[in-house]
């Protein structure tokens, strides 16, 4: 008994002046999102992923059928909704993908590949607390079958083509302004607006 309980105080010991060590690191340093994640907070995050699907849900297979429409419709779904953070290409390798913490997973990789519909639905459908995932489901039936077809997208994004994203670059949400550089670049390509080549930047002209 005297063996275990030191070993316990041991524990407890070292487990305190972890927390102090890291207490003072925060205290100097802050928290900063351009850290990279701690095994610590790496594993919180997969924990949190995981009770991000209810038991019910982990098992279930995905009740809509797969066909070209379905991946074309949850492709299009993707692009305007979803590459903002992971990218057309499911990678992450985004500004805002980079900048999140933790960063945006590779969704073409196991750790995400390796996760059942269920749980695929699960976190599109309620989202991961403390991470920036957000739950995009809101209990109606509408929503939930719209989930289950990104999970069909989510599976195809290891064999994702270039062609598949150059359609998706078209969808992706774009601003005001680069929305009206775009349309004036149509219709100058169009040959129905001879003044768009004016509305072009001239930041690249040399003199």
């Amino acid at each position: 008994m005297k063996l275990g309980s030191g070993i316990v105080v041991g524990v407890i010991i070292v487990l305190i002046i972890a927390g102090a060590a890291w207490s003072a690191s925060v205290l100097r340093y802050g928290l900063s999102a351009h850290d990279r994640p701690t095994a610590v907070e790496a594993f919180v995050a997969r924990r949190m992923r995981y009770w991000a699907t209810p038991a019910d849900l982990r098992k279930l297979r995905n009740p809509v059928l797969l066909t070209p429409e379905i991946l074309k419709d949850s492709r299009a779904h993707f692009a305007d909704h979803c590459a903002s953070c992971h990218g057309n290409d499911g990678k992450g390798e985004t500004e805002m993908g980079q900048h999140m913490y933790p960063r945006a997973p590779d969704m073409t990789l196991s750790a995400t590949q390796s996760l059942s519909d269920g749980e695929l639905f699960g976190i599109i459908e309620n989202g991961i607390r403390l991470t920036g995932m957000p739950g995009w489901g809101n209990g109606t039936t509408e929503s939930a079958r719209s989930t289950w077809t990104l999970v069909h997208f989510v599976r195809h994004l290891p064999r994702i083509t270039t062609e598949e994203i150059g359609e998706m670059e078209k969808l992706n949400p774009r601003t005001p302004e680069e929305y009206e550089q775009m349309k004036s670049d149509e219709e100058f390509l169009e040959g129905g607006d001879t003044a768009a080549v004016s509305r072009q930047p001239q930041t690249n002209r040399h003199h």
